[in-house]
């Protein structure tokens, strides 16, 4: 084989294929607009909303708690690939509910919602951790990258049958377009547990560093070690000057990726080419994951996060100024370019400051910032927006958090 590391790397990076759709068909698209057009039918819009942000915002706070101390458990016990399935599982499972829940339903689906969220999220945190059994060092950008790839090309794949779907349900022998989501979040379930197989079939997960006892056993130990890596982060000065400019910069991506289909409905924009723009993300997204992981080879992961980081504040002034659909678009492209190389280079940036024996423990805190993210933005978004009377300004309020972000990851060392 001309690439050796890619018949390791090719199975773990599947998995960002499989789950990919839940954060495009799911998160992104439809649980939004079924949320306030069905669940939530007949409740005023605010209601509508209060409701979805605070069943995302449980979900991220479970997550946040729990990855950390899951993690340090799975380190010391072995188990990232078991808590992988056991995650990915039940995020598959309670998706394929959200398919059963009925019109005014809303409390049985957002509490699906948050099953299915708390799923995805936490086998992201193992999943990530497992970057360091598949690839070296030198090649965790390209590695990286190559997951992040392959999740723009599932997750747009199916989006866009989805889509046709719920455009033209009669062509798939559907009675209407609410039809037709339900059967989207069935078909995002069997996906996502379909193709999390070749990870956990192909995947050699590195034994631990010490024997377990069994489950108790790597329960303490991983509590012990939960303890000693609160006192290590302090001590490792680098790793916790990155998390906090990963907390800042992340936040800005999450919020844009959050709040642009409610900031093109703003202004005005038909949903038609909202969701056209959210798959043109995709469509982009996946060459230049791929070009940021062999720029990352060759000027480093910190220099091309920069640059995405420079781009998105850009393109946030592009935004303020965008006055057409055209320009949507045009800015959906731009987003594509660098949302995918900022986050996969992240990735394998940290992958690179932390002890490998630890992975699953340092991820679980990469992991809970990353769940935290996407508070400050968009709060600072939406008061701006309120105070002011214009929504424009709002999307300015974010460049702040990519320029103390880059500032501070400026001053992490290069790795």
């Amino acid at each position: 084989m001309k690439h050796p590391w890619l018949k390791r790397a090719l199975p773990w990076a599947m998995y960002d294929w499989a789950n990919s759709t839940f954060a495009t068909t799911v998160m992104a698209a439809f649980v939004p607009i079924f949320n306030k057009d069905f669940w939530s039918g007949g409740a005023p819009d605010t209601v509508s909303t209060f409701r979805l942000s605070t069943a995302s915002s449980t979900a991220a706070v479970i997550v946040a708690v729990l990855a950390p101390i899951l993690g340090a458990i799975a380190d010391r016990g072995g188990a990232k690939k078991r808590f992988l399935a056991f995650f990915a599982g039940m995020g598959a499972l309670a998706t394929a509910g959200l398919a059963a829940a009925g019109h005014g339903q809303w409390a049985m689906a957002l509490t699906l919602y948050v099953f299915a969220w708390v799923g995805f999220a936490g086998a992201n945190v193992f999943y990530d951790s497992l970057l360091v059994a598949v690839a070296e060092p030198e090649k965790f950008d390209v590695v990286s990258a190559l997951g992040y790839s392959l999740g723009y090309v599932g997750g747009g794949l199916l989006l866009a049958l989805n889509v046709v779907m719920v455009r033209q349900p009669a062509l798939f022998g559907l009675d209407d377009a609410g039809a037709a989501v339900r059967v989207s979040f069935l078909l995002v379930a069997v996906w996502w547990a379909v193709f999390t197989l070749p990870l956990l079939l192909k995947v050699a997960e590195p034994r631990p560093p010490q024997a377990s006892g069994g489950a108790l056993a790597a329960v303490q130990a991983g509590f012990r070690q939960l303890i000693g890596t609160f006192h290590e982060i302090r001590r490792l000065r680098i790793v916790a000057l990155f998390l906090v400019a990963y907390w800042l910069y992340i936040d800005g991506v999450d919020t844009v990726i959050q709040m642009a289909i409610d900031y093109g409905s703003a202004l005005h924009f038909d949903t038609g080419s909202l969701i056209t723009a959210l798959l043109i993300t995709q469509i982009v997204g996946f060459p230049a994951a791929l070009l940021f992981g062999k720029l990352g080879e060759k000027l480093g992961a910190r220099t091309g996060i920069l640059i995405g980081l420079v781009v998105y504040a850009l393109a946030c002034v592009g935004g303020y100024r965008m006055q057409h659909v055209s320009e949507f678009y045009a800015l959906a492209i731009v987003i594509g370019f660098v949302q995918g190389g900022v986050q996969s280079l992240s990735r394998s940036y940290f992958a690179r400051l932390i002890p490998s024996d630890k992975s699953a423990e340092f991820f679980g805190f990469y992991n809970m910032l990353g769940k935290f993210a996407a508070i400050l933005g968009p709060t600072l978004m939406g008061s701006v927006a309120l105070w002011t009377g214009n929504p424009r300004l709002g999307i300015l309020a974010i460049i702040p958090l990519f320029v103390i972000g880059g500032a501070l990851l400026s001053r992490v060392k290069t790795a």
